[in-house]
């Protein structure tokens, strides 16, 4: 690692095998807590190459533990993170909002490192417990429409650096990890990501994966669609840049999406929204992924249809029956 870090220091790229032996190093636990700490340190100083971490997810994919629900057709909803906005579970309301339309979500996330609140925050502040039982996992499927894979459980690497990530408090190139190492690999994801760069990286490695994926960034720095902003989309079918106002939705405040200074706050919102109880801000910025989201997994329904969708979710009560079974499910 020593060598290593001397030739990154001095602006050297690793190749795609190098990438991936490092990251088998690290979910074999062949470092320390400093290197780990520097090495990650760098990607920060400088951009992450394509091979680089087209390697890191070859490593972290071969060392799963794999899942499989057989052909089922479902969708992935998460961010990077890192873009230090601090907002309430957007992604993670998004995924039962869009199970409560009857479509189905495999959500692979982690504790927040860099934010208050990450999707593993929110879940067990309700009560969810984490199994990689895959008995239980393929029953919260078929039952509630959503299954839960925490990180760690299925991905040595990320519980190695688990610790480090927290320590740091800063996103580094796992957050980029996350969105593509699910182990169920989905055939279909709404990512979102902090800039464009990391925007033409995952567009660029999804349709090399042959993933149907759609990616959203909104230009003033959010990784999902916030509404803050306008915001750009990269999918199967090219990109476009959208102003909130021609969908239909006004534009929101910075401060109208932060999610509070503790996990209890950012979970009393994500309550709000799938109970309707939400800001109009809170609730259109959810539904706006929500229809993003169903527009990616059906490309025959405009956006204004899947905006229909999404509201009926929240407003009929779907999305809430769909998260009560989730948690009864998995306590």
């Amino acid at each position: 690692m020593k060598n290593l870090l001397y030739r990154m220091f001095e602006h050297g790229n690793l190749s795609r095998t190098e990438a991936r032996d490092v990251m088998l190093n690290i979910a074999d636990g062949r470092y320390n807590d400093s290197q780990l700490a520097a090495f990650m340190t760098v990607f920060l100083m400088r951009s992450i190459t394509t091979d680089e971490l087209t390697g890191f997810r070859d490593a972290i994919l071969e060392r799963r533990l794999p899942v499989d629900f057989g052909d089922v057709d479902a969708i992935d909803i998460v961010g990077t993170g890192g873009d230090g906005k601090n907002t309430f579970n957007i992604s993670t309301a998004s995924c039962f909002v869009v199970a409560g339309t009857g479509r189905k979500v495999v959500k692979h996330g982690n504790y927040g490192a860099s934010s208050v609140s990450g999707a593993s925050n929110v879940l067990e502040h309700h009560g969810v417990k984490f199994s990689s039982d895959i008995d239980k996992l393929s029953r919260s499927l078929d039952e509630s429409g959503v299954c839960y894979l925490h990180a760690p459980f299925f991905s040595p690497a990320l519980k190695s650096v688990a610790s480090v990530r927290k320590s740091l408090a800063v996103r580094t190139f796992f957050n980029m990890l996350g969105p593509l190492v699910n182990p169920v690999l989905p055939r279909h994801q709404l990512l979102g990501v902090y800039n464009l760069k990391l925007m033409r990286l995952y567009t660029y490695i999804a349709q090399n994966e042959g993933i149907a994926c759609t990616v959203v960034h909104s230009l003033d720095g959010y990784d999902e669609i916030s509404l803050t902003s306008p915001f750009k989309v990269s999918g199967p079918t090219g990109e476009r840049i959208y102003r909130p106002e021609e969908l239909g939705w006004a534009t929101a405040s910075q401060q109208e999406l932060w999610g509070g200074d503790t996990i209890a706050e950012a979970a009393k919102i994500f309550d709000d929204v799938l109970d309707g109880n939400a800001t109009p801000a809170q609730e259109n910025c959810v539904v706006a992924n929500s229809a993003f989201a169903l527009v990616t997994l059906e490309p025959r329904l405009s956006i204004a249809e899947a905006r229909a969708l999404a509201e009926e979710s929240i407003h009929s009560g779907a999305a809430r029956k769909v998260f009560n079974k989730f948690c009864e499910i998995n306590r």
